[in-house]
């Protein structure tokens, strides 16, 4: 069984046989999930981006936007914020 000790700051080592049974590298971040009252289970929450291909659909094809479209919509922004 893995261990850990809580720090006075509240921070935890993970032990390496869990980072590696995860699959959790540095800067990956982690979910707690309470799976009933006092025990929770560690969730990875880092995708690849290979998990996330095809997630957000494009519903249509929009045109490019000139510079002057886009400074013309800032200038509308702005007036009608007044």
């Amino acid at each position: 069984m893995a261990a850990a000790t809580l720090t006075s700051k509240g921070q935890i080592t993970i032990p390496v046989q869990i980072r590696t049974a995860l699959g959790l590298d540095t800067g990956d971040r982690i979910e707690f999930v309470e799976l009933q009252k006092g025990q929770f289970a560690i969730i990875p929450a880092t995708r690849s981006l290979k998990e996330l291909k095809g997630m957000f659909r494009h519903k249509r094809k929009r045109r490019a936007v000139t510079i002057e479209e886009m400074n013309a919509a800032i200038a509308r922004g702005a007036s009608e914020s007044l």
